[in-house]
């Protein structure tokens, strides 16, 4: 019987550890990404049945109304009364994006229709509701 001492031959072995740090990496950076995604402010969104996607293309203009009732467009927060000429302001830096109001789902009515008046002194085509679609089972 012989054995082969010293090994003159290529080792064929893939050796696992440098793979299993670069995913290990990879996932702590995506679990710290993740979060900083979302845009506008973080709103709790009304149920609805039937929901459609957005029809014009591009990122959409946020405009997200917190349980406090603050308006804010993106991350900075405007009064009603400045919300038409921040919002053209936007508009005139991203022509022919569409518009989305995120409206907390403890927010009045109300509010959310005093502020689509507001937004309509722009005069925008259209601006859409965003909601949770309801799964069906």
């Amino acid at each position: 019987m012989s054995m082969d001492v010293g090994g003159k031959g290529v080792k064929s072995e893939i050796n696992v550890t440098p793979l299993v740090d670069v995913v290990l990496v990879l996932l702590i950076i995506f679990m710290v990404i993740t979060p900083m995604l979302q845009r506008g402010k973080p709103v709790v969104l009304p149920d609805a049945r039937h929901v459609s996607a957005l029809k014009q293309g591009g990122d959409p203009i946020l405009v997200s109304v917190t349980r406090d009732g603050k308006i804010w467009i993106d991350k900075d927060e405007v009064s009603k009364e400045d919300l038409a000429n921040m919002l053209g302001i936007q508009m005139q830096v991203h022509p022919g994006a569409p518009v989305l109001v995120k409206g907390d789902r403890d927010v009045e009515y109300k509010t959310i229709r005093e502020m689509v008046l507001e937004i309509s002194k722009t005069h925008l085509l259209g601006v859409s509701l965003a909601a949770t679609q309801i799964k069906e089972k």
